[in-house]
């Protein structure tokens, strides 16, 4: 697991929120920082993947455990 600078808990909320909540958590960090993003929404993969290639912030790695997805987003 990658070390994170802000954590963001995005559970039992569904899309777009959990991108909305990161895209705000972002705007509040440094460059170079990384958030990492707790999410239970399924969606959140494939939303997370785009948001990082519209927004140049590096999705650094994604995984699922037990219905919950977590995903380290360093800001550019």
């Amino acid at each position: 697991m990658a070390e994170f600078d802000q954590e963001l808990d995005a559970c039992g909320l569904n899309c777009p929120l959990p991108i909305l909540r990161a895209k705000k958590a972002l705007s509040g960090m440094d460059s170079g920082k990384v958030l990492h993003i707790i999410a239970t929404d399924p969606g959140a993969v494939k939303d997370f993947e785009a948001f990082s290639k519209q927004t140049g912030n590096e999705l650094l790695d994604s995984k699922e455990d037990d219905g919950k997805f977590y995903f380290h987003i360093k800001k550019k």
